[in-house]
């Protein structure tokens, strides 16, 4: 457990944000659309230059930004990758970016490394290991971390801990924060016959530094039954931004990414979906203030 805990980074403005993707760069830097804040995988910027940091420096100069892991792999049963650790920490030192995040998933085993972003048991050894990881990597990088909850496809029999507790037990021993996607409530809680809106009622949303949305593909598992997965390859479901508009309201204004990574549009439809969160910000800023007045 930390004995001392690092500081959060400057704040990211509470309005929408968009995930930054190459084929975007010139829209970007010529017209300076009207974005809350960008975000890139970390993993893309590691390389020690050339054009994807060019354009960074010249983005992170205009907007604030934020760096989203994909690789670390917080629970894994094995050590933290130190060298990876290292390449986090020179990005977090030259870019300063106003927030870090991380999953709560593993995606090592040995030597391998597996391009999936795997599930975990929920049990006292899991919330030990993935404790003292995210420790690790606030002391090693200098900052808090935010860490996102999961979508998933399975459930382990093993686990005698709920997600909403195992995920406010380690923001509660380490001082990190929580990354709450609601795509992943959503598609989690339809996969497992669940209810989206009593885990987002039940989320300890003191925690909450960063919201993200996504667009979910859907299909039919083997027992006839809806299966979403959690593709990022279109603008935010309904279902999905209406329980968003939920969580806003028990949590007011709070940073929103909308995550399009898959089948990427071009900039003016991606731009309409981070409009449309602004538009569910502002509102629920206004309700805040008509009741107290």
């Amino acid at each position: 457990m930390l004995t001392a805990r690092p500081s959060a980074p400057t704040k990211l403005p509470s309005r929408a944000g968009l995930g930054l993707k190459p084929e975007h760069y010139a829209a970007i830097l010529d017209d300076v659309p009207d974005i809350g804040f960008f975000e890139v995988h970390a993993e893309n910027y590691m390389g020690s230059g050339g054009p994807p940091h060019r354009y960074l420096d010249a983005i992170a100069r205009r907007y604030p930004l934020s760096l989203h892991g994909v690789g670390l792999s917080i629970g894994s049963a094995r050590d933290l990758d130190t060298e990876h650790l290292k390449r986090l920490r020179s990005l977090v030192d030259r870019y300063r970016p106003h927030s870090f995040s991380e999953h709560l998933a593993w995606s090592t085993h040995d030597a391998c490394f597996l391009n999936d972003l795997l599930p975990l048991p929920y049990t006292p050894e899991t919330l030990a290991r993935v404790t003292d990881h995210v420790d690790q990597t606030q002391q090693a990088l200098g900052t808090r971390m935010l860490l996102e909850n999961p979508s998933t496809y399975v459930l382990f029999a093993e686990s005698t801990i709920g997600e909403v507790d195992f995920l406010d037990t380690v923001a509660r021993r380490t001082g990190c924060g929580l990354l709450l996607d609601v795509n992943n409530v959503m598609v989690s809680a339809v996969n497992h016959r669940l209810d989206p809106f009593d885990y987002i009622d039940r989320f300890p949303v003191e925690h909450v530094g960063e919201i993200h949305l996504g667009g979910y593909d859907e299909a039919i598992d083997g027992a006839g039954e809806r299966l979403l997965i959690d593709a990022h390859a279109s603008a935010v479901r309904p279902d999905v931004f209406a329980l968003y508009e939920h969580t806003l309201r028990r949590i007011g204004p709070v940073p929103t990414l909308v995550e399009w990574d898959n089948a990427v549009p071009d900039f003016v439809t991606l731009a309409a979906e981070a409009w449309r969160v602004d538009a569910a910000l502002d509102a629920v800023r206004h309700a805040v203030a008509d009741r107290a007045a």
